[in-house]
């Protein structure tokens, strides 16, 4: 046995190591997905010159990660959804802040549909310190808010923020607009204690034609969510073996005690 595999190899980047198991990310008895389509398992249908999107729970990567590692994962997530649309309204109506669908970790993966309306991205340092009204507010302002209201129910809960991924065939102006939203997810991480990045710009698959044609039919396919599935619970697992210390604990999340 290679006890090293259970260690952060120096040098590694985030999915060099692919885990078909799901690897350290099955510390985590509850997962909480805040997210879009992409995060909804949504297909697209065609059907005699109607054009159909339908959320497919099941299909989700969520829930390929929840039968993978036998935990329990929540879907807070819907076709369409924006940061703004989550605080306002989604939230309450999908019930992600109840006592009893508080988890031990949670991925946000949001700024597409936010992108796409060009909201304004917004100023970091003022997301993170102020607690402003929500009127005509920007990108980042609406998502430090579910952070910080993350952190309120469930104070030691891991955090994971996710980027956009890389799409070539995107016009340039699109792709300022996706990479400045991502500049301000990494500085809101940096930002937050226990938050971390899911880097899929730098470093997941390139959405090339390739991918596209693969893995996609105007939304992803079933596979393609199969292969975010094996992405996300990888690159949580390579943050985990490279930080074991702020990990110890993740048993005690949601209780009173702790180890110190």
């Amino acid at each position: 046995m290679d006890v090293n595999q259970f260690y952060g190899i120096e040098g590694e980047k985030p999915l060099d190591n692919l885990v078909n198991d799901g690897g350290f990310c099955g510390i985590f008895r509850t997962i909480g997905i805040v997210g879009d389509s992409l995060s909804s398992g949504e297909l697209e249908s065609y059907t005699e010159g109607i054009r159909g999107y339908h959320d497919f729970y099941e299909y989700s990567w969520g829930q390929y990660m929840a039968r993978t590692l036998g935990n329990k994962v929540y879907n807070f997530s819907r076709g369409g959804m924006t940061a703004k649309e989550f605080v306002e309204n989604f939230s309450a109506q999908c019930g992600v802040y109840s006592y009893d669908k508080l988890c031990q970790a949670y991925i946000i993966a949001l700024g597409v549909n936010d992108a796409n309306k060009s909201f304004e991205v917004g100023d970091v340092d003022r997301a993170f310190k102020e607690n402003p009204s929500l009127d005509n507010q920007s990108f980042l302002v609406y998502y430090a808010r579910i952070i910080k209201t993350l952190k309120t129910k469930q104070p030691k809960a891991k955090i994971f923020l996710m980027t956009m991924p890389y799409q070539p065939q995107c016009t340039e102006e699109v792709q300022n607009r996706r990479n400045a939203y991502n500049e301000g997810i990494r500085a809101l991480a940096e930002k937050f204690a226990n938050t971390y990045v899911l880097d899929f710009w730098k470093y997941a698959p390139t959405y090339d034609e390739k991918f596209q044609k693969t893995f996609f039919r105007g939304h992803m396919t079933p596979a393609g969510y199969l292969v975010t599935s094996k992405m996300v619970m990888s690159y949580i697992d390579w943050i985990i073996r490279h930080n074991h210390e702020d990990f110890a604990e993740v048993g005690l999340i949601g209780t009173p005690y702790s180890y110190s």
